[in-house]
């Protein structure tokens, strides 16, 4: 079983009177300034369903009755299942947590700590690795495979993170005809489309381009999706000082605003769509005009994010476990326990980028994933919070014990001395002379050792045999790995 879904929501950067402020704000700006959208099928559906279009300026505005009329009818909750394996379900809303990888990164620091770019055995091997680590629930596609052809990269991505594990599956798609080919090759391995409908072990990411706009590939992506019943992602990536205001309040409202409008979309070409509201807010470093991932303020956003989130009862896509750094070193360690954290505590439901990814999201490495399964493990332990009841307080166990005693031959330090502290796997924990006696060895070097030994033992369940030729014999730009 999968240690995600626990509840919480013990951080709150956003007072009550504070949300209704953003809330307020962004309905003034898809009412005023509106969205543009560079697609005459959705300017005529936003039309249709009695939004104000001005078709010359391709801009569309957006009342507040219309907002929460989409918002009323987006599911509250939406499940993403495991293939073949319900204990690996995952239940997004409310303030259940999940923490699970990111990204379309496009090289990797691969076991030789050298930098090349990905490859589609990549996207297996870290579907693989995935598969075995316990404190990474989900798996979102995290790379793009350079040996592929453009026009195969969907179905290449899919497949071979399909065939690697049986945890949830969400990716970004590049090409309008992806969108069908995917959930043709995904329906082949549930047994039918209605089976996928019913139970989606697939998701996909498109995407709200900040500021404010709606371009026809995104668009297509979007309205496919929603009619085929298969769970979206409309990712809105606002940074603050470059494409949203350099306020965080101001930020919040555009990222608001554009997440409404992937769930407004998302309902106009289907009402019950399953919709994630779905934030990924970066800051611009003004020194150097690059944007930063790893930033406090981006934690305090993305946990701003799941407040909303709760204000609208929408399950949401948020980012956290991020860094900037381009190795596993202590600046990522630092930058990703703390861009977990925030949103985590704030009841964040579907954490992406969360486990893999560093130098802003442009790399990923088999040593990271390791590594952050145990700040993800710290995170949920965090999380999970401190039961108090009769049985934890252990007044009577203290007063058997009494002054002077000890507690490790109790029973209760025996029944909960594996449940009761979070033991990570890629660390030291040995007083200093053990450290030099097991070889002096740092985090990376115990990361690669353990990603290496499961990438050996660790045998996911693969699709069938005849259903993997079935799907090559559809789609013979699938490569081998």
């Amino acid at each position: 079983m999968l240690n995600g879904g626990l509840e919480t929501d013990v951080l709150k950067i956003l007072s009550d009177d504070d949300i209704k402020k953003i809330h307020n704000a962004s309905m003034r700006v898809l009412e005023e300034v509106g969205v543009h959208v560079d697609d005459e099928e959705v300017l005529s559906l936003c039309e249709q369903k009695g939004a104000r279009v001005d078709h010359e300026a391709q801009r569309v505005y957006f009342n507040e009755e219309i907002v929460m009329g989409a918002v009323k009818t987006a599911p509250s909750t939406v499940v993403l299942y495991g293939r073949d394996d319900d204990a690996k379900n995952i239940v997004l809303g409310g303030k259940k947590v999940y923490l699970g990888t990111g990204g379309t990164a496009l090289n990797i620091l691969d076991f030789d700590r050298k930098r090349r770019p990905t490859t589609a055995a990549d996207i297996a091997k870290t579907a693989q690795l995935v598969d075995a680590l316990e404190n990474v629930h989900f798996f979102v596609i995290p790379c793009h495979p350079s040996d592929v052809e453009s026009s195969d990269v969907d179905v290449n991505r899919f497949f071979h993170s399909i065939n690697n594990t049986t945890k949830p599956i969400m990716g970004g798609i590049f090409t309008e005809d992806g969108v069908d080919r995917v959930i043709e090759m995904a329906a082949e391995v549930a047994g039918g489309r209605d089976k996928l409908v019913a139970k989606p072990f697939i998701s996909f990411i498109s995407s709200i381009l900040s500021p404010l706009k709606v371009d026809s590939l995104r668009a297509k992506i979007l309205i496919k999706s929603a009619k085929a019943g298969i769970p979206l992602a409309t990712s809105v990536a606002p940074l603050a000082g470059a494409t949203s205001p350099i306020t965080l309040a101001g930020t919040l409202v555009q990222m608001n605003a554009e997440a409404l409008v992937g769930v407004v979309l998302t309902q106009f070409v289907k009402t019950g769509a399953p919709i994630l509201y779905s934030v990924v807010p970066t800051i611009m470093d003004m020194s150097t005009m690059s944007f930063l991932f790893g930033s406090v303020e981006s934690a305090m956003m993305n946990a701003a994010g799941a407040q909303l989130a709760q204000f609208y009862k929408l399950p949401i896509y948020a980012t956290g476990g991020i860094s900037d750094s381009k190795q596993p070193d202590q600046q990522a360690g630092y930058e990703k326990a703390i861009t977990a954290l925030m949103p985590a505590l704030a009841g964040a439901n579907f954490i992406h980028e969360a486990a893999g990814q560093l130098d802003s999201g442009m790399t990923i490495s088999y040593a990271q994933y390791v590594i952050d399964n145990d700040i993800n493990g710290y995170v949920m332990r965090a999380v999970r919070g401190i039961e108090i009841d009769e049985d934890t307080l252990a007044t009577e166990i203290i007063a058997n014990v009494g002054p002077g005693g000890n507690f490790l031959t109790q029973r209760q330090t025996v029944e909960k001395m594996r449940t009761e502290f979070y033991y990570p796997k890629a660390a030291t924990r040995t007083n200093y002379d053990g450290w030099v006696q097991s070889g002096k060895k740092d985090t990376w070097t115990l990361a690669e050792e353990r990603a290496k030994e499961i990438l050996k033992k660790h045998k996911p369940k693969r699709i069938n045999e005849e259903i993997v030729n079935k799907i090559k014999e559809k789609e013979p730009g699938i490569v081998n790995v």
